[in-house]
């Protein structure tokens, strides 16, 4: 038998004075942690299965149950941590290339944590917004540079396709695949509720959803799965997706094991065959390549709809932005590096790309300089946490904001990054059945709308605050932040002050 040197991450603690042995535990996990033993009636856990998703913890009846990190250490070394070690360990037995989930979980900066707003006080009186108009909406599109007028003197209306949300906020994309059906219903009834939009990801769009097409954005990516005539005109807006921010410069890749039933049927492609997006677009190697399909989806949807460009934030990532805004797109939606994702190359999540908030910031003012910012909306992701995320990324430049992982926090997700295995125990990151029943969506899309109902109040409250009554206002209002343990160089590019300034 060969050496396992790899001792569990985590450890299952049960207490044996309150477990009634019911093996509620043991129906609930799909990675089989529990046994139960019935000669000696009790349950025993295999700690090495445990991916630490609470399911057990959460449904436990006696509260017996609970999950602590792993005692276990190698010898002290500040170059050689045990992560470090257990990954070294993993590819020196399996030979194969690392996969993570759910986004960078390194310790680099998060910069709106370094960040600060402003607060009205005697000069600049604060708004209560219980008690006066606040304006939260925003559209998203290309703006006209001159207002023209007719022969009549009536105001042309010269506006291309616009986006209209009831909040600077939309759900990211998250293929159907990737997620289940249950929680792409879930995202769909709450985009609709809440008069916002929600993103396909790469997979298509299953018929059941077609019906949420004005609140769905409609992702065309290298691979091109389930993308035909009617899937481009069914949503809002076509986006095309040239990278992502758990993976820049990697394209997209769904194992086959998730390619059944409808998942086939909906990407067009066998059950049971990889659904492999290539790294790059093979129609596009310049901006002139991108401008030709910008303008083919347009001419596919009768110039309808706004056509979105993906991109992962990267080095020079305000050059990238400055040729796409001049390619025809409507949109710009930058991912950072904290954005997460089913399945990724952890070398790529951990080291490949830069922080969204110095992305965005760097891009804006790029655009305001070349006096084409008009020409694009900008939207950002990459771990959007909180309200005060969102208003933080405005006032650097944002129009709107996408978020992904706090959605399925909120369907229930427990953050256990192991969403590339398919075995989700909430329903969520899987297309087994019996786990997919998990996730109900009358439950799931109610979450969903009250977090987002919370935040907008939140938003309200803080532009309230700073005596800003429309997102509009405070977009790349940069005066009402300050920096705190920031360098020069940061400050600089961030566009803002430090505290106290």
């Amino acid at each position: 038998m060969p050496l396992n040197f790899l001792y569990p991450d985590y450890e299952v603690v049960r207490n044996p004075d309150r477990c009634i042995a019911c093996r509620a535990c043991e129906r609930q996990c799909a990675n089989e942690a529990h046994e139960y033993l019935a000669g000696a009636n009790r349950i025993v856990c295999d700690d090495a299965k445990c991916v630490c998703c609470h399911r057990c913890v959460s449904l436990c009846p006696t509260r017996a149950l609970k999950i602590v990190k792993s005692g276990n250490t190698y010898k002290g070394n500040k170059n050689w941590s045990g992560k470090t070690i257990n990954e070294l360990y993993r590819q020196a037995s399996s030979g194969g290339v690392l996969l993570s989930s759910m986004g960078n979980p390194e310790d680099y900066p998060v910069y709106f944590d370094k960040l600060l707003l402003n607060a009205s006080q005697v000069t600049n009186p604060s708004i209560d917004p219980l008690r006066e108009p606040m304006e939260t909406k925003v559209f998203l599109g290309a703006k006209p540079t001159l207002i023209e007028r007719g022969k009549d003197g009536g105001i042309k209306n010269n506006l291309p396709p616009q986006l209209f949300l009831s909040m600077p906020a939309m759900f990211s994309a998250m293929s159907y695949g990737s997620i289940s059906y249950n929680a792409h219903e879930s995202l769909a009834r709450a985009a609709e509720e809440l008069g916002i939009l929600y993103n396909t990801g790469e997979g298509g769009l299953h018929e059941d959803f077609y019906k949420y097409g004005k609140h769905t954005v409609v992702q065309v990516a290298s691979g091109r799965f389930g993308v035909h005539t009617q899937y481009l005109n069914s949503g809002a807006a076509v986006e095309i997706k040239m990278g992502q921010g758990a993976k820049p410069g990697i394209g997209g890749h769904l194992p086959g094991a998730k390619i059944v039933g409808d998942v086939s049927r909906t990407r067009m492609i066998p059950e049971g065959s990889d659904a492999i997006s290539p790294a790059p677009h093979h129609d596009i190697y310049s901006i002139e390549d991108l401008r030709q399909l910008v303008y083919s989806l347009k001419e596919a949807t009768g110039y309808t709809k706004p056509v979105i460009v993906k991109i992962a934030a990267v080095h020079n990532i305000s050059a990238i932005a400055s040729g796409i805004a001049r390619s025809g797109a409507d949109i710009i939606a930058i991912d950072g590096f904290r954005g997460g994702t089913g399945a990724a190359p952890t070398r790529i999540r951990d080291h490949v790309g830069i922080p969204v908030e110095l992305a965005l910031s760097s891009v804006d003012q790029r655009l305001r300089d070349e006096g084409i910012r008009g020409n694009v909306s900008i939207v950002v992701g990459g771990s959007i946490r909180s309200s005060a995320d969102i208003v933080k990324a405005v006032a650097l430049g944002a129009d709107c904001v996408y978020i992904a992982t706090a959605a399925l926090l909120a369907l229930g997700c427990h953050l256990c990054r192991s969403c590339h295995g398919g075995k989700c125990n909430w329903g969520i990151a899987t297309q087994v059945p019996e786990l997919v029943k998990r996730m109900n969506p009358e439950i799931g899309y109610k979450r969903l709308v009250n977090l987002m109902n919370a935040w907008r109040h939140e938003l309200k409250e803080m532009m309230g605050g700073m005596g800003i009554n429309s997102i509009e206002s405070l977009k790349g209002n940069r005066a009402m932040l300050r920096g705190v343990g920031l360098n020069e160089k940061e400050l600089q590019i961030l566009g803002v002050k430090h505290a106290g300034e």
